[in-house]
Formats: structure tokens, sequence, C-alpha cells
């Protein structure tokens, strides 16, 4: 941002007009400089993220995936205002979902689509459609959200375009070189190399393409968006690319999911595997199970995964150990909007209207809770909640805690068995968090010690969730 010097011998002090207009400038100016995001780093302890200024970041992401291809600037900025505004901090988006990809206003991300030819043109007027290209509208985006607040977590080319063998080696290094040094210099950039695949199919092309990334992006975070069930960790964990590790949990129930590992809906115990790993980094669900679509993907006659879910993913992984969590919705991951066809896994509304789904609203209370306690010192500890109460599925209970605190998750209301004395202090206050509205209820005040029951409100069910909190008295 350039930013203009006032010559303070030129204001006409009895223009009173003319001192609004250069207040009102100068404040527009102030504005935009504190705009500018802070790159991202890996935390000293390599648990989490932090800015340049070692301030922490707790990620909270929203799925945004064809946002450069089915928004015009104008929707681009409603969706972009919306995320703000709820607390969101990271979009995660593609830029090429498909070779021959064109965006809203008809201009081709590709020549012929040749992934090492993106079709650019001189200049950027919008007004001159001969003058500007898709790309231009890609930097518009990444320009726009950087002004709110938000980094853009790039999937530089989906993973089904390099399964089919649609690109090769040379091409990916062209394109991938090409790419980061495009943005090299912005700084609210982050890579999600891969996309919806495993990193086994075609691992050559993934390691040219995270190596190029990092030669030309040296300031830029980098991780791997794996196939559904599987984790980026089981196949670059090692790379010198990858600074933290990410999974995806999505989209199947404990029925339904017949991979290797078969965690099915136990998303928390992705984190514990890559919280086990040396070197460690850093490790997030990168794709949950979607509010609003069918559960197990593709069956529309499924029930549709909830709030209560979404919820249940959150707290589950950040509990575990996460750095943060993705949210998604069904309507606005695809940007579904009149006019569509063959919209995806029988999305029942459009993009604008689900902005406002139930769980969209909520994520935030997990950012808040998680910031508002000494960031870098917490750590999984499920020794808190006795071993005769943890429970199993949707009975199961987590637990993590920093030196003066701990934080307990319930997702239906059973009883906590909590054992005292895990943290500093000869007493502990108690209080219930409400994940559904972010409010807080003080218990009481007891010893900081033996097994102690917490009842939390309400009845016993499925998406009656709480937090109990436990802080030091002293």
């Amino acid at each position: 941002m350039i930013s203009k010097k006032n010559k303070r011998n030129s204001v006409n002090v009895k223009n009173p007009g003319f001192i609004l207009l250069s207040v009102l400038f100068l404040s527009f100016s102030l504005q935009s400089q504190a705009q500018e995001l802070p790159r991202l780093k890996v935390s000293e302890n390599k648990r989490f993220l932090a800015s340049e200024n070692g301030e922490p970041f707790f990620w909270l992401g929203d799925t945004a995936w064809l946002l450069f291809s089915k928004l015009s600037r104008q929707e681009a900025d409603t969706y972009l205002n919306d995320r703000a505004e709820k607390g969101f901090n990271v979009i995660q988006v593609m830029i090429l979902h498909q070779l021959n990809l064109t965006n809203v206003y008809g201009d081709s991300a590709l020549i012929i689509g040749d992934i090492s030819q993106p079709k650019v043109t001189y200049g950027k007027s919008f007004e001159n459609k001969e003058a500007y290209d898709f790309w231009d509208h890609v930097d518009y985006v990444i320009d726009l959200a950087e002004k709110k607040g938000l980094y853009m977590a790039l999937v530089p080319v989906w993973g089904s375009n390099v399964r089919s063998g649609n690109i090769n080696k040379e091409q990916a290094k062209k394109y991938a070189t090409w790419l980061s040094k495009r943005y090299a210099k912005k700084s609210n950039i982050i890579w999600l190399n891969g996309g919806d695949v495993k990193g086994s199919d075609s691992t050559a092309i993934w390691n040219i393409i995270g190596r190029c990334i990092r030669e030309n992006a040296p300031n830029h975070l980098i991780t791997f968006h794996p196939f559904g069930r599987t984790k980026s960790s089981m196949w670059f964990h090692n790379a010198e690319w990858l600074d933290f590790n990410m999974f995806q949990s999505g989209h199947r129930r404990y029925d339904q999911d017949d991979t290797e590992l078969a965690y099915g809906q136990d998303n928390w115990k992705y984190v514990r595997d890559d919280y086990s790993l040396s070197p460690i980094k850093p490790t997030i669900d990168g794709e949950p199970s979607y509010e609003g679509i069918p559960q197990g993907l593709h069956d529309p006659a499924e029930p549709f995964w909830n709030a209560g879910d979404v919820r249940r993913y959150a707290y589950w992984s950040v509990f575990a150990g996460a750095f943060g969590f993705t949210y998604g919705h069904s309507a606005v991951m695809q940007m579904y909007k009149p006019g569509d066809k063959n919209p995806g896994y029988g999305v029942r509304e459009y993009w604008y209207e689900a902005l406002n789904a139930t769980g969209s609203s909520q994520m935030n209370y997990l950012k808040k809770l998680m910031l508002s306690k000494p960031y870098f010192e917490r750590f999984p500890d499920s020794s808190i909640v006795a071993a005769s109460g943890q429970g199993e599925k949707y009975n199961y209970q987590i637990a993590t805690r920093g030196k003066n605190y701990a934080l307990i998750y319930s997702f239906n209301g059973r009883d906590i068995q909590t054992v005292l004395g895990k943290i500093d202090g000869s007493k502990v206050q108690a209080s219930w968090f409400n994940p559904r509205s972010g409010e807080f209820t003080f218990i009481g005040e007891f010893k900081n010690e033996g097994i102690k029951k917490f009842d939390p409100p309400g009845e016993t069910k499925d998406g009656n969730d709480w937090v109990l909190i436990l802080d030091s008295a002293n």
C-alpha cells in the first residue's frame, strides 16, 4: 500500500470541508495500512501457528472451493464480508478445479487446457474486457480478502486433474513456478498442495509442486489436502516443503467408513496420530463433514449433517491438539446459485442463503474460547476425565489443558467424571461454556483434588454439547 504524506503548508484552515476531506483521506489511508496482514509461521513449539510477530493464530477456515470461478466481484465481496464478520480468518479455495476452467465473466484460465500455459493478458482494466483475464480476477479476490483480514489457502490444481494423467512433471513444474512467483509477495497466502487425492497417486508431481512453491515463495506455509479419511502425514510428513499436516475426516458415518484407518467420525484420532510423530508438525482437520450435506456424501436420501455434528468435529479435533478447524457447508463450498445445472450432493439452498447456517455462526465461539486462554502451552490430556467415563463414539469426552486451566468437551451432555489436581492451585473455579451460544455460566469453587462429577445442563442427548472449564482459583 502506498501512503501519501500530508503537506501541512498546503492545508487551507479556513475551509472546514477541505479539512474534513483531509481527515477522511488520512483515516482511509491508515485503515488501508492496517489491513496488511502479518505473515504466518509455525510456532516455536511446532504445535500451532503464529503471526510473524509471535501472536497466536487460531485457524478458523471456511471451504469456498469454487469462489474464483463462480462468483462475481460483488458476490465475492458479499461472501468475504460475511465470513470476516463471523470470525473466519482462512478461506480454502481451488485455483483450478478443472483444466478447461472459465470464470463467471467467461475468462479462461489456461490456453487450450494446458496448465503450463496460463492465459494472461496485459493490463488490469475490468471495464476493458480485452485487457482483463481470469488471473486478474483471482488477484482482485485475494486482495479483497486481505483488506478484510482473511488469509487465502490456495489449492494450485485439484487432484483429479493430476490423477487422470492430464498433467505431466514438466507442466506441473512450469505452472507451480509461475504461480508461486506471482503471489510470492502476498502476505495472506497459504498453499494447499494436492486436493482431495491420495499422496500415493502421482507422488512425484505433488513433490514437484511442493518444492517449486517452497523455492519461489519461501515465506508461505504449505500443506497437502488429502483424500477423504486420509492424512498428509501418510506420505509427506518428512517432506521439507510441508510445514503442517492436514487430514480430511469427512463425510461418512461410523458404519459407512470402509477405509484402512476406519476412524469413522472420530476425527480426534487423526490428530492423535499426527501429534505423536517426529519431527513435530502442527495438524488440522481441513475437511470434516460439511453442514447440509448427506451422510456418506452422495445419497440425498441419507440424513444430512447438521450444526451439532460440525461442532463435535470442531471441539474433538481442537481439544485433541489441532491448531484450528475448517468449517464447510455444501451450498457454500460449491457456490450453488440459480441457473446451475446438476449441482452436487443434494444441495437444498443457494450459497447466499447458506451463509447464515447455524453452524457457521457458532464456529467463532470456539475460536474465542481457545484464544481466551494461554495459547501456546495448551496440550491434550485425556487423563482429566476418569477412565470409566471417557466413553466411545458420541459418548466420547475429550480434554485439553494448560498450566492453570482445563477444558473438557461432552457432545451429548453426559455427566463428566473429572479428575482434579491436574492444574495448579489448591482450588479450582468451574464454569460451563455453551458451544451453541458462546455463553458462560459459573458453577462454583472446589478443592483441586479427588474425582468430582459435573452434570451439564439439560437432558442427555446428542447435540446438547457443553464445555466444562476449570480455572486455577489463584
